[in-house]
């Protein structure tokens, strides 16, 4: 069957992808002066977490006319009067337009197109040149970053930046950027490609949402036709039934979906922390839920054909 749409939500990615039903960005999370935080993000282990980082893409489950589901679908572009929670990295402010392409590199020798926030903000929305330093650290390589995690001044080397970075030691580890185009990205065996805030594209690592196996208590959900690790962002919330807003604000095993999917979830909130499932053994929390196909029949990437959400049918 022809993979279905979801409706759109968020999700934000922290400067360390939706079910596939609902756009749901990820929030890497900056604290202000008063205590409160902008597109504020934790991670595990309740550190607050520098940058956010937004993917525009999301799902929500739907059904053919005579009531059949046909799983969560595919992601569609977020935005408009349905857009719901993000899916990796959702920032307010996605300018764009830089003054170099992440893609191309083509700033001078010497240097390499960073993105950063050019608005004092926690989030990247821009990019431009800036010096490779000597001795440059390699993607898997510990890095640093000076200022903080959205400066886009790193200890990397051209092509890849600083990612995961700890607000309080300015440390993380280098990741590569894809190679491609944003319409065919390229990626090493064993990662995938992460486009958001327009400015990102990051190869990281492929992950099984059954098996929650990211390093670092880092979660893994969808983004496009993978599934990838990214930082935890729930803080102290995120438990099932739980309201959020962003992909990664939910605790492991579990997903930023539309309220509609649990009769425990508050209706009004933007999004409802979900577990994914095995459909072969389906152990679903909420009343009435049954074990959603996360892809239509005969379109799950090899390795992800049991995957499913913990939902109503709708």
């Amino acid at each position: 069957m022809k993979r279905s749409s979801w409706i759109s939500m968020f999700l934000v990615v922290a400067a360390c992808s939706d079910p596939k039903p609902m756009t749901t960005g990820v929030n890497l999370g900056e604290t202000e002066e008063g205590g409160e935080t902008t597109e504020g993000a934790t991670d595990s282990g309740g550190q607050e977490e520098t940058g956010v980082v937004p993917v525009t893409s999301g799902q929500s489950v739907t059904t053919e006319p005579d009531g059949e589901d046909t799983g969560i679908g595919e992601v569609s572009s977020g935005g408009g009067e349905d857009s719901g929670p993000c899916n990796f990295i959702c920032p307010e402010d996605m300018d764009g337009g830089g003054e170099c392409d992440q893609w191309a590199q083509d700033c001078p020798d010497g240097e390499k197109c960073s993105a950063y926030a050019d608005n004092g903000g926690s989030s990247w929305n821009n990019t431009k040149c800036v010096t490779v330093v000597e001795d440059a650290d390699v993607p898997g390589d510990p890095c640093t970053v000076e200022g903080n995690g959205v400066s886009g001044l790193d200890s990397c080397i051209k092509g890849s930046m600083c990612w995961d970075v700890d607000p309080n030691t300015n440390e993380g580890s280098c990741v590569d950027l894809c190679d491609g185009t944003p319409d065919a990205p390229v990626c090493e065996s064993g990662f995938a490609c992460a486009i958001a805030n327009t400015v990102l594209n990051l190869c990281l690592p492929t992950c099984d949402p059954l098996a929650q196996d990211c390093p670092n208590a880092n979660l893994c959900i969808p983004s496009d036709d993978s599934f990838l690790c990214v930082l935890d962002a729930s803080g102290e919330e995120g438990q099932a039934f739980d309201p959020c807003e962003y992909g990664n604000a939910c605790d492991q095993g579990l997903y930023c979906l539309d309220p509609a999917f649990g009769s425990e979830c508050d209706p009004a909130a933007g999004g409802c922390c979900l577990p994914f499932c095995d459909q072969k053994a389906a152990d679903c929390p909420g009343v009435g839920q049954v074990c959603l196909a996360w892809y239509d029949e005969g379109t799950a990437p090899p390795g992800y054909e049991d995957v499913g959400i913990c939902g109503l049918m709708m």
